[in-house]
């Protein structure tokens, strides 16, 4: 999971660097007044996007395997520490109705 957010947060500095250097050598308009740092953060996360979508599906897939993994050995140990009360639960009661 980390490898695939390193991943593409390296894409999106790459959009930012190229995005900077295109507004920064007129290619692309500079936001108005103030706004220009936004303009290039807001056009760089616009262009990322697609990017990592198309170039990060193999670890975005291997993410998700890893996720469900964990989804799956937690509610496996849920379950586990359910029926452990449950059957604690059984025997205290046959203990009370045995006396």
């Amino acid at each position: 999971m980390l490898r695939y957010t390193l991943m593409r947060l390296g894409i999106f500095v790459g959009c930012l660097v190229v995005v900077w250097g295109l507004v920064y050598s007129g290619v692309v308009p500079r936001g108005l007044g103030q706004s220009n740092g936004m303009w290039v953060v807001l056009l760089a996360l616009v262009i990322s996007a697609p990017i990592s979508f198309v170039a990060l599906r193999k670890e975005r897939d291997r993410a998700s395997v890893q996720v469900v993994r964990k989804v799956d050995r937690v509610k496996a140990n849920l379950d586990a520490n359910r029926s452990q009360e449950d059957m604690a639960d059984d025997s205290a009661r046959a203990q009370g109705s045995a006396s």
